[in-house]
């Protein structure tokens, strides 16, 4: 990736238009990047990332606008790059607020992308042809060409120095989590996840199988009951290797008894069911003696309550004689009925009527009340003239009380905004207050936060000390215990070497044989071969005394050398910590972080300031102008009030004469249509009531002169002869229903069956019935047994054949847990018998980390002039494990390796530094080897001796040796003099400013 030109718009502290050409800055192969604090150094670097990839190095919300900028200059990153081969025009617009084209306010700009590549046409003219403008598909394509993350870029791209002095001085968990990042090993993690989650759920799926097969037995055991026994044992939890093979054949014997117990029951249960036959025909014959019996009681019964019911019948069959007679006088009879019900309800509605009347027109004739209620309609069509005017009066006062309520209501705002105003200048005294104590707050928090990144370093140093101090105690304890032991070992040794020495002649006589030489002295007779005491030593007692002594000294030496290297990581962690206790420090830590937190939280309150200052302004000009609008407001609303008042008194004098007693001229009106309708319904009724008289007499006469004809005495006896149909009917059916039961009974009592049974003893059903019951319960209770039985059996032949299933199953997930569970211990570096206790992902990092070291050496040397070297160690982790992620560094002067926090400030930046471009090197050849024209170094250059920062240099020119071009971020004056391209960035209270600079400072 080569860079030729930036452009920066409104962007970051630069509030106008600035570009920078990287082909004329990088024309000596290495630039220098200076200028004040905060001038927006590392802004340049933010646009140049932005541009590749859309988004800021870090992962947080940065402010990419420009406070300084003009409203109407839109914020845009333009870059003109070769990428790969490919030259790229990037255009880039992030999202934003902007003034609208047309009125006013603002409006939201959306981001933007305008991706160009540059082409040469058929005569060999170049020129900037449009590729995307996709957000996703530059992106890609960008990334694509480079190869690389953001997170790779920002890393390998731009070197800041205390990163990698972090890098540097960090345990194994740190260097972890960025190498992972850049060089994406999270892959082998998910596989390490994987396997263990596919092992955790090939052990939950054997478990459930267990358990299972449990629950199976548990049931097989409930369904066998008590009684049922078995020569084999229950499968138990404590026993898993009976959960399979064990499991089926204790169940198939169940089984086995199960079906014996069946076959018992169901012959019991045919031996009850003949039984139960034989009692049920004779509880049958029982019975119906018994109905035959009871059948001709009950006609006699029957039969003598109907004669005792015969005077009753004479009187019903002259009641109906009387009725028949009744019958031909019933219209007659209807007619007076409805004449005399006409009548009296006549006579009751003219009472009803009259009763509604005031007294002086209660007892007029019906023609009086017609006319008094004519004169009563003639008032109303008076009064209905005047309703118009009413409406008037109801909408005066309306508009009176609408009035009124406005003018309260404005006498409300004049009053709230006149209070708020007098109260304005205290509040803006508290609040002037709380922003000087915020300001205090926030400078006391800066110091709190330096005084706090220092005693961070104490605290962890302390820890460390501690932590060596109390190793060193134990280690040396294991040294004395180890020097002890090698002694031992010595002097066992030497004592079995002593006595193997002393029974040598024992030792060689052992191997004489008769006729074969003495190996010492020669002769093949051998007359009094010396005999070997009890215990005494042999060859390989001595050799193994020998070896014991010497695993003793390595111990022993391994122990020392142990004690010395904590020693030494002690002393280094007192230099650091001092002699402070660890708990004084943590007390101060902690008051020190109390501090902190109360001036932020007191700090934070600036804002709140600031809005409730601005906040406090528009609520000024706000309740100024209601004063101003509520006074006008009441003197426009008092004027109206006056006025309508004045109308109002008028009309409501006029309408009171009118109304009278009644509240309004429509309740007025109301009052007198109902005194009409009561005197024109009085007169009605008074007329209908005369009417119905004449009527009622009419028909009286003619039905008394029908009924005598009929021999009926009296109009009201034929009115009390007289039946309806219904009851008529009712009767005849009484009649004839007793002379039918009566004929039924005594048919009964002539049946000679009947007849028969009534002669014979009375039936004893209960005790047929007793013995039916029985027999009925013993052969249930036989059913149920050969039942239950049978049922025992099918569920223990389907619950054996459900556990045939799952113990097939559970031993094909007993050999994939073993499998899962395997590898997974593989992958963890937990696996039995593995010689390095290594995670797959760290083994992968630490392969990297190598690489890194190898790569950072070839500039280190260089850069030490021979002196260090990085070394990557491998050294135990928690539980035996081993990281992988070990740095030291070894110096050849003194041939012992050194930890790396053990460096000066200088030797600190020119190791991480090396490590920075060692790491560049690497993660650029994993990316595809796309190489990196450009790279950006920050900082750390003040650290350095002269000699030093020529050495330095010297790798730097190196780089640019091949065709590299490296820029330096820099404070460093020695710098200024030395590299001649310079950029310097000019800070300013209107934004900060570029300027390329071509000539070294003096």
């Amino acid at each position: 990736m080569r860079l030729h030109h930036l452009t920066l718009q409104a962007f970051g502290p630069f509030a106008g238009t600035h570009t920078i050409d990287f082909d004329a800055l990088s024309a000596d192969g290495l630039f220098l990047l200076h200028g004040d604090t905060g001038a927006g150094k590392s802004t340049l670097f933010t646009a140049i990332c932005f541009a590749l990839y859309g988004e800021p190095p870090v992962d947080r919300d940065l402010m990419l606008r420009s406070h300084h900028a003009p409203a109407d200059l839109i914020t845009q990153v333009t870059l003109d790059v070769t990428i790969a081969g490919h030259r790229l025009l990037i255009d880039r617009v992030p999202q934003q607020m902007r003034p609208k084209r047309n009125g006013t306010g603002d409006t939201l700009q959306k981001a933007e992308t305008r991706l160009s590549r540059w082409t040469t046409d058929s005569l060999g003219q170049g020129h900037w042809e449009p590729s995307s403008k996709s957000h996703q598909e530059a992106g890609k394509e960008i990334k694509d060409l480079l190869g690389m993350s953001r997170t790779q870029f920002c890393q390998v791209v731009l070197l800041p120095q205390n990163e990698f002095t972090k890098f540097l001085y960090a345990d194994a968990g740190k260097r972890r989590e960025l190498l992972g990042k850049l060089f994406h090993t999270d892959r082998y993690a998910f596989i390490e996840r994987w396997l263990n989650d596919h092992s955790r759920t090939t052990q939950k799926n054997r478990d459930a199988a267990r358990d299972e097969v449990l629950h199976l037995a548990a049931r097989i055991h409930q369904a066998a009951g008590p009684d049922l026994k078995s020569q084999h044992d229950a499968p138990t939890p404590d026993a898993e290797h009976a959960l399979t093979g064990p499991a089926l054949t204790w169940a198939k014997d169940l089984i086995q008894a199960s079906q014996a117990d069946a076959l018992a029951a169901q012959a019991d249960a045919e031996t009850a069911k003949k039984n139960q036959l034989t009692h049920q025909g004779l509880e049958a014959a029982a019975r119906e003696l018994h109905r035959r019996q009871t059948t001709h009681a009950a006609a006699r019964e029957q039969l003598d309550r109907l004669d005792e019911q015969t005077p009753h019948q004479e009187t019903l069959a002259r009641r109906r004689e009387q009725a028949r007679r009744a019958q031909q006088l019933a219209p007659l009879l209807h007619a007076v009925g409805t004449a005399r019900a006409d009548h009296t309800h006549a006579q009751d509605t003219e009472s009803a009527a009259r009763s509604q009347l005031p007294p002086e027109h209660a007892t007029l004739q019906a023609t009086d009340l017609a006319t008094a209620g004519q004169r009563v309609r003639e008032d109303i069509a008076v009064l209905n003239t005047l309703l118009p005017e009413e409406a008037t009066l109801h909408q005066l006062t309306a508009e009176l009380k609408r009035i009124d309520d406005e003018r309260q209501d404005f006498t409300l705002q004049q009053r709230t905004a006149r209070d708020w105003l007098e109260q304005e200048t205290t509040q803006r005294a508290a609040l002037e207050a709380r922003r000087e104590a915020a300001r205090q707050a926030e400078e006391e928090s800066r110091r709190h936060q330096a005084q706090l990144e220092t005693l961070n370093g104490r605290v962890a140093a302390a820890e460390r000390r501690d932590a060596h101090l109390k190793q060193i105690t134990t280690t040396e304890q294991r040294l004395a215990a180890a020097k002890t032991e090698t002694e031992q070992a010595a002097q066992a040794h030497i004592d079995i070497r002593r006595r193997r020495t002393e029974g040598m002649a024992a030792e060689l006589a052992a191997g004489l044989t008769d006729g074969a030489p003495c190996p010492v002295c020669g002769s093949c007779s051998h007359p009094a071969p010396a005999q070997a005491p009890d215990g005494q030593p042999t060859r390989e007692d001595e050799q193994a005394a020998e070896e014991t002594h010497q695993r003793a000294q390595q111990q022993r030496d391994a122990i020392a050398a142990e004690l010395q290297q904590l020693r030494e990581n002690a002393a280094g962690a007192i230099g650091e910590a001092g002699d402070t206790p660890l708990t004084d420090l943590k007390a101060e830590h902690k008051a020190l972080t109390a501090q902190l937190a109360d001036a932020l939280q007191h700090a934070a309150d600036r804002r709140t300031v600031e809005e409730e200052f601005l906040a406090l302004d528009r609520e000024h000009a706000t309740m100024t102008e209601q004063d101003s609008v509520a006074t006008a407001g009441l003197s426009a609303r008092n004027a109206t009030y006056d006025t309508l008042s004045q109308r109002q008194a008028e009309l409501t004098e006029k309408l009171h004469a009118a109304r009278g007693a009644a509240p309004t001229l429509a309740a007025r009106i109301n009052d007198l249509t109902s005194t009409a309708d009561q005197l024109e319904q009085a007169a009605e009724a008074s007329r209908t009531a005369a009417t119905a008289t004449q009527t009622l007499h009419t028909r009286t006469s003619e039905a008394t002169d029908a009924a005598t004809s009929q021999g009926f005495d009296t109009l009201a006896a034929a009115e009390q002869a007289l039946l309806s149909e219904q009851d008529l009917g009712d009767l005849e059916e009484e009649i004839n229903q007793w002379r039918e039961a009566r004929a039924t009974h005594q048919a009964v009592l002539d049946d000679p069956v009947l007849q028969e049974a009534a002669a014979q003893p009375a039936a004893d059903v209960e005790a047929a019935a007793a013995l039916r019951a029985a027999a009925d319960d013993q052969h249930a209770q036989a059913v149920t047994t050969a039942s239950t039985a049978q049922a025992r059996t099918t569920a223990l032949t389907d619950l054996t054949t459900t556990l045939a299933g799952v113990v097939e199953r559970l031993e094909a997930l007993e050999q994939a847990h073993s499998t899962a569970r395997h590898l997974a211990d593989l992958a963890t570096g937990n696996a039995s018998g593995t010689r390095v206790r290594m995670q797959l992902e760290a083994y992968v990092l630490a392969a990297r980390l190598e690489q890194v070291v190898t790569a950072a050496n070839t500039r280190l040397r260089l850069m030490s002039e021979g002196r260090y070297t990085l070394r990557h160690s491998d050294h135990q982790a928690a539980h035996g494990a081993r990281s992988g992620l070990g740095l030291e560094i070894t110096d050849s002067w003194t041939g012992r390796p050194r930890k790396t926090d053990t460096l000066s400030g200088g030797e600190s930046f020119f190791a991480s530094l090396s490590l920075a471009l060692g790491l560049a090197d690497v993660v650029t050849h994993e990316a595809g080897g796309n190489p990196l024209d450009t790279l950006f170094i920050d900082e750390g250059f003040g650290t350095l001796d002269d000699d030093t920062l020529h050495n330095v240099l010297d790798v730097l020119d190196s780089l640019r040796a091949h065709d590299r071009t490296v820029g330096v971020i820099s404070h460093v004056p020695e710098l200024r003099r030395r590299i001649t391209q310079r950029l310097h960035v000019r800070k300013g209270p209107t934004g900060s400013t570029l300027a390329h600079l071509t000539e070294a400072a003096e």
